[in-house]
Parts: structure tokens; sequence; C-alpha cells
């Protein structure tokens, strides 16, 4: 490819030559207004001379044809899977980058868009700027994007030279069905309702009446709880929360025929669950060091609301004294036992005996409170060996041990069993301990041993009676290492991890599958009293299921890590247990509008004279049209020659030697004399 121009390179300044032009066509002007005869050979003459002395040259250039750059832009972002839309893109990708190229000297550069990170969903704005920073502006004939036109950062749009056009995915009777949670709370107080504010949204041509629809809510992965729902208005759910700390509440519509998918069904919620008040009651049936131990312990939590009752005078006691003159407070056997028992959290009787203050009645009606779901511990001391034990009572019909009888009084060091190792009320305990002085004598016929005393007796016993929970504590010497006695001992921590496990605290449950995310990061965690191999089931928002062999980390803990190849809600079952964790939103933004439409690239793609077509009629056909003129129409896209070239040599000849120009100029010269002589 050749071309040429004439150059100049001037003897003089420019503003000589104009200059001396004007002066040359004044001087002119006044010769043919006084009717010179040869004022047209001076005016060639001067023209000739300004002429050299701007010396022309002709330039010859060598160019090498440029090919033009189509940018193909394709939308691979998870909303692009839905359907058939991932062969829709993959066919007008391979049909256009074809056609393309079989029109010659024309070059396709292949841009692929994802997901960003963060649930940013699809940015494909940025990623054409950036691979449009590397494209001269002159060789560009045309950008063409596949997607469904759900792009999040379309106000991005750079401006372009060239013609854009989309090419949407998916069907002309696509629609979806999303579920949106508009509200709710970061923490409740357990034992009253919690208000989740939802909405159900369509999407498209969706049904225009709708069938009966049902919102289910489900708590760690629990049994769920259906409420009816309408299209398109808010309601309000009313959930409890069972436990303290995180519930993870799982939101889930049921899928209708013919929606787009069901990743928008579905949401997740984490509320953490705290107690209003923990209400304990603790009866002591005398006045020893260990009653102030436990006193202390609950009172010096804010949270818990403490009824203390010290039996300071029993009713076998006659010394004589009228009633009127004492100052202690009758024991209210009636209001605790019978009309406010289910208000308390823990039961804890510190070395009560029967002493005939609580009838059978009273004692059956804790066995039945326990067997509701509440918590008794028993601190014993002497007085259980006896035959006023409580085991001689209701209370004793619902507890896995017996009393032998025996009280072994020598020193000995509490120690956590292999079982105690891996139950959360005792594991990390065991260290060298100062020395308690005294043991009850029992015998176990079930529950959970988690420390044994004197000859490995069992010193702890923990268990579970029907929907609550039962506790032992075959000792009253505790309070000696709160004294530091022989050094001591974590009392405090025996003690309160004893009094939680009792008011159900999801941390200290023996038995758990938790899951602590973190980005698309999860470190799932396993708690248990056997030792057999863990193996979980993950299940993928996507449908597809995982195993996962859990490691054990320590006693009764097994434990995984697990990075998530997409956002979502994941379930995850070793059989037994079950749990959900959600990374990032249960529904990403890239599935908040999953319908295809090109309202949010319009304003961009009309701005080049671009077009917006549809592929479910199959890919358009690729024509050429001038710059600025229309680039689109019914079943066509255009796209814009640039004829850019690279000039690979230059050359320069003069247009008029000096010696012909000077010959020139004497001849003109001769002319006008000549012209004007003969006048």
């Amino acid at each position: 490819m050749n071309a040429s121009s004439v150059v100049f390179d001037p003897l003089l300044p420019w503003a000589f030559i104009w200059a001396a032009s004007a002066a040359m066509a004044v001087l002119l002007a006044l010769s043919a207004w006084r009717g010179l005869v040869g004022w047209f050979w001076r005016l060639a003459g001067a023209a000739l001379i300004l002429g050299a002395i701007a010396n022309p040259s002709l330039q010859f250039e060598e160019r090498d044809p440029l090919a033009d750059i189509v940018v193909l832009v394709t939308d691979t972002s998870a909303s692009q899977t839905i359907a058939d839309r991932p062969d829709q893109t993959e066919n007008a990708r391979a049909g256009i980058t074809a056609d393309v190229e079989a029109r010659g000297n024309v070059e396709v550069r292949q841009i692929t868009v994802g997901d960003a990170p963060d649930n940013a969903g699809t940015t494909a704005m940025a990623e054409l700027s950036a691979a449009l920073a590397e494209v001269p502006p002159d060789r560009l004939a045309g950008v063409i994007m596949l997607s469904d036109g759900q792009v999040h950062d379309a106000a991005l749009a750079p401006n372009l030279p060239a013609p854009m056009h989309l090419l949407l995915t998916g069907e002309p009777g696509d629609w979806d069905r999303r579920l949106i949670v508009e509200n709710a709370p970061a923490f409740a107080i357990l034992g009253e309702p919690v208000s989740l504010r939802v909405r159900i949204e369509d999407q498209g041509a969706a049904p225009a009446q709708p069938g009966p629809l049902e919102i289910a809510v489900s708590v760690d992965g629990g049994e769920a709880v259906a409420f009816p729902a309408r299209v398109g208005e808010a309601m309000e759910l009313q959930v409890s929360l069972p436990h303290g700390g995180i519930n993870v509440l799982h939101i889930s519509l049921a899928t209708e025929q013919g929606e787009l998918t069901d990743r928008n069904n579905q949401a997740v919620v984490q509320i953490n669950g705290v107690r209003d008040r923990l209400s304990v009651l603790l009866v002591s049936g005398e006045p020893h060091p260990g009653g102030r131990t436990w006193r202390n312990l609950l009172k010096s939590d804010s949270a818990v609301d403490l009824v203390h009752f010290t039996i300071l005078r029993p009713p076998e006691k006659q010394d004589g004294v009228p009633v009127t003159e004492l100052s202690l407070i009758a024991f209210p056997t009636r209001e605790l036992f019978l009309d406010k028992i289910d208000e308390f959290d823990l039961i804890i009787f510190d070395r009560y005996k029967r002493r005939g203050i609580l009838p059978n009645q009273y004692l059956d009606n804790i066995r039945a409170y326990v067997e509701a779901g509440g918590a008794l511990l028993l601190a014993a001391g002497p007085e259980f060996a006896t035959a006023n034990s409580l085991f001689h009572s209701p209370i004793g019909e619902m507890m896995p041990l017996v009393p032998s009888g025996h009280v072994i009084e020598q020193g000995f060091k509490p120690a956590v069993t292999e079982l105690g190792a891996r139950h959360p009320v005792t594991e990390g305990l065991d260290g060298d301990w100062g020395d308690w002085l005294r043991q009850i004598e029992i015998e176990t016929s079930g529950g959970q041993v988690a420390m044994s005393g004197i000859s490995g007796a069992p010193l702890l016993v923990l268990d579970r009676v029907g929907e609550g929970r039962v506790a032992m504590l075959a000792s009253d010497q505790a309070w000696l290492w709160s004294r530091g006695y022989q050094g001591g001992g974590p009392q405090m921590d025996l003690l309160r991890r004893l009094a939680h496990w009792m008011m159900k605290e999801p941390e200290l449950e023996e038995e758990s599958l938790s899951v602590n995310s973190v980005g698309q990061h999860m470190t799932i965690t396993r708690r248990s009293l056997t030792e057999e191999p863990r193996e979980l089931t993950i299940t993928r928002p996507d449908g597809e299921i995982e195993q996962l062999a859990l490691q054990e980390a320590g006693p009764g803990r097994f434990t995984a890590e697990y990075d998530g190849p997409e956002m979502g809600l994941y379930r995850l079952t070793d059989g037994v247990l079950a749990a959900v964790a959600a990374l990032g939103p249960a529904a990403p933004k890239e599935f908040e509008e999953t319908v295809a439409s090109g309202d949010k690239l319009a304003l961009a793609v009309a701005s080049t004279r671009g077009g917006v077509l549809a592929l479910s009629g199959g890919s358009p056909q690729i024509r050429w049209v001038p710059e600025g003129r229309v680039a689109a129409g019914n079943g066509w896209i255009g796209l814009t020659p640039r004829n850019a070239s690279v000039t690979t040599s230059v050359s320069l000849r003069e247009i008029m030697p000096a010696w012909l120009a000077l010959l020139l100029v004497t001849a003109l010269a001769l002319a006008a004399w000549l012209r004007e002589g003969r006048r």
C-alpha cells in the first residue's frame, strides 16, 4: 500500500513568506489597477519565487494495512449458567468468531467476564475498559457482548469510537420467583418471638395467577415451620429461637415448575440468641464453706438472677424460741416448686437432705420439670449417703447412679476421665490440682462420668433425662480449690461450665456440628464423645454433593477446612447431625435478577448506534457499515471498517530543482518586460 503527499521545508520563516505574499499581492493589485499589461507575468514570477522559498517536496510512503479489531465479550457469570444459556453463549461465540475472521484482515479479541469478588456481581464494563486500554482506538471496529444483560456496573460503560452490540441469551418466556428478606434482627431474646419481614417477587413472564405458596423456616437445619404467603406482599414471620448463641435460620420457598432457578428461593439469616435473664434456684441444706462458692460464682454473672435459700433452722429443731421472735424467712416451698418452678433455668441442691420441708409431691414436680426440659444439679455431701438422701425420693428415679452408703474421708486428687477429656464441660481441665478431702461413694447405672476420684470412683456424672439434664457432683469439697488449698484448681471454670451445660448453652454441647465461615472459607468442627472416624456430606448451592473427611484435632474434636467454590447456602451432615452455612448471601447478587434484559445497557449501546438483539432467534448477520451510520437492524449488526495502517518507509523527492526555478523566474521576468515594452 503506497501513499504520497506534498511537504514543505521553507528556506525562510513562514511569517516572512506570508508577509512577502501580502506585499506582492498589494503590488500586483496596484499594477492591475493601473492597467499594466505585464501584471500576469509578474504574478506568475512572484508565485514561483515564493514557492521556491517554501521549498516543497513530494513525500512517498510505503504502508502496511493493520487488521481491524473486534472485541467479543463473553459473560460467564453465575446467572449465565441458568437453563440453556451456556449452550446459547458458546454457539454464538463460535459462530461470530468464525464469521468475523472469515472476512479477512480482522482480529477478534475475546474477553471472558465471570463473577466479581465480594459479591459485586458482573463487572463487565470494568473488564471491557481494561481490555480497551490495549486496543488503539483507530483500529476498533466494534464491541459485541454475549450476556443476559444483568451487568452491575453499567454506569461505567466506556466511550467507544465504534458500535457496541448486546446479544441477549435466554428465551422470551423466561420467568423467575425470588424470596427477599427485607428485615431481620441481629439478635433476639430467647423465649420471645422473632419477627422477620420477607417478600416474594416475580420477574419476567410469570404466571398471572400463582397458586398458594408457603415459606418454610428452619433453625440450624431442624424441622421446618411453614407459613402461607402471597406474591408481592410483604409479610411478618414469627419465629422462636431454640438456644442461645448463633441461630442459623434457613428461609426457603418451594420451586415452581418453569422457574429459571431456585438459587434465589432461599435465604439465610444468622441471629444471636441471648437470654433475657438466667434464673437459678440454689437450695443449701445447711451452711457450709461450699455454699459461698456457689453463691459467688452465680452472683458474678450479671445475666443470672439467683434465688438462694439456706435452711438455717430445720423443722425438727425444738429450742422453745417463739416463732414471732425469729428473724428467719420461711421457706416458700409451694411458690417455688409448684407455682414458679417453670420459671427457673436451673435448680441446684447443695448438701440438701430430706427433712419434711419438701413433700414427695413437690419432689415429683421437680422430676417432671426436668423431664420437660429443666436442669437439676446435685452437689452431694455426707447426707446423700444416708436414708434421708434425695436419692430415696422421686428425684432418685431419674438419676443414673446409686449411693453405696459410704462416705470416704481422705485426701484425693480429682481427675478427668477419658470420656471427660472429650466432654466440653471438663475438656482441658486435667492438671496437677490440689486435693479434695471427702467423696461420696456411688455406683453409676448410666450417664457420663466426666471426673473420677478415689480409686477411679465416679466423681462428676452427667446425664440427659427426657428433654432436661441432671448432674451429680459426689463431693462438697470444690470450695477448697477457690481457697487455693495445695495450689487450688480450676474450680471457677469447672462449676461455670457445668452450670452453663445444664442450661443448654450451645458451645458446651457434647454432640454438635458447627461451622465458622469467613469469605469463601469454612472451618467445620464436629464435637463428639466417640472416637469413630467422621465424614461429612456437603451439598453445594448448585446441588452438587461432596464428601469431606474430618480429622481429629483433639479429644472429642474433629475439624476440617473447606473452600466453597461459589457463594450460597451449603448443607452439611454426618448422618446424625446437620448444619447449614452461608458463604456470602444465600442468594448472591448474580441471582437477584435472572431474566435477561437489555435495559441496563440500553443507553450505552444506543450512544454508539449499536443494537440489542436476542439470541433466541439465532445469531445475527454481520455487516460492514460506514462510520456514523446506524449499525444494527432486524437480524443484523454492523461493524465499522477502520482502514488503519502502519508506515514502513518514507522517501522525499524535490518538486523543482533550484536551477530550474531560477531559469523560470528569469523567463517570466523577461516575458513581463517584453510585454510591457511592446505596449
